[in-house]
């Protein structure tokens, strides 16, 4: 079994940017090992435009992951025109719900699919194949009033959102004694995204671990306007996210404890902002990939030359190596 990017050690996005990369192709919910690349990284040349293709083409999955694909589906849309791409925002968990019953034929992902998951693809007949696309680095915000609150420990934050601080952690100074009687209000992403399991695993220590009293939303502009509106508020979402707001939010450091860390590409490349970064991943069906007008729009989503659409998102493009080792796979 190929080991998937998104277990605990591959993660690592000092693993990820080294040449070892792993992807797994999975046919009917059975991951099976991508050919290696060998040699030296090279870039892919780019795919050339097939502007007669014609065709719909469905996504849909994490909001994390939506900047993304939307970006690449703009750019992919206007040589071809002919191509209608719509892409949705119903969460990883949402777009895998839809993505095994045959509704759709991207699953925009910020987690790994799961065991029970996979289990109705393969139940389903839905063979697929998961792919990188970019690496994120998982963002805490607060107010921009908000003077207290610039680096938050691992402790402190779990402190904020285990379930055990549900009707009792209610004021920032129950968070750390220096900080002010200021009332703590809570925004963060349901239980069908990928960024809340990734958020609460990696925090909590258990995956879906966390307090209920929060407003919870899989539109993440909900939680830009809830932190922007309130001195005390606090929320997480991807990175892209925070710098398309940064001029109405405050990203917080993190102290994993090594010091305090920002959310920025030098500090996810150098595997220095832990324990936030994290890989981010589209999965489509093999049924679509036989399409020409989904092959290509793959070609060109997988493509190096394409890198600048991730980084223009504000999240880390792959390396070359790792674009190599997706053509071969595709193969």
């Amino acid at each position: 079994m190929a080991l998937s990017i998104f277990s605990k050690r591959s993660a690592s996005i000092a693993a990820l940017m080294a040449v070892t990369l792993s992807l797994a192709a999975c046919g009917g919910g059975t991951p099976t090992e991508s050919p290696a690349a060998d040699g030296a990284a090279t870039s892919p040349e780019a795919s050339p435009a097939a502007s007669n293709l014609s065709g719909t083409i469905l996504a849909d999955g994490s909001s994390t992951v939506y900047p993304i694909t939307e970006a690449m589906a703009e750019e992919f849309g206007t040589a071809n025109p002919g191509v209608k791409i719509t892409v949705g925002t119903s969460g990883t968990g949402g777009g895998f719900e839809k993505f095994c019953g045959g509704e759709t034929d991207i699953s925009n992902a910020s987690r790994p699919i799961k065991d029970t998951e996979a289990e109705k693809c393969k139940a389903a007949g839905i063979e697929y194949v998961e792919i990188p696309v970019a690496v994120d680095a998982l963002t805490v915000v607060v107010n921009l009033e908000n003077d207290w609150a610039t680096c938050l420990t691992v402790d402190e934050l779990k402190k904020i959102w285990e379930p055990s601080a549900q009707g009792k952690v209610s004021s920032w100074d129950q968070v750390n004694p220096k900080f002010p009687k200021e009332p703590l209000q809570l925004y963060g992403p349901g239980t069908d995204s990928g960024t809340f399991d990734y958020f609460t695993d990696e925090i909590n220590g258990e995956e879906g671990a966390s307090r209920g009293d929060y407003t919870a939303s899989e539109d993440d502009n909900v939680l830009v306007t809830g932190v922007e509106g309130s001195k005390g508020a606090l929320a997480y979402f991807g990175y892209a996210y925070f710098i398309e707001n940064e001029d109405k939010l405050k990203a917080v450091e993190i102290d994993a404890g090594k010091g305090c860390v920002a959310p920025n590409k030098e500090d996810v490349v150098n595997n220095t902002y832990v324990p936030l970064s994290r890989p981010l991943s589209i999965y489509v069906t093999k049924k679509a990939l036989a399409k020409p007008e989904v092959k290509a729009f793959i070609d060109f989503y997988t493509d190096a030359a394409n890198r600048g659409l991730v980084e223009e998102t504000g999240y880390v493009g792959l390396p070359d190596d790792a674009y190599a080792k997706v053509k071969e796979l595709l193969k």
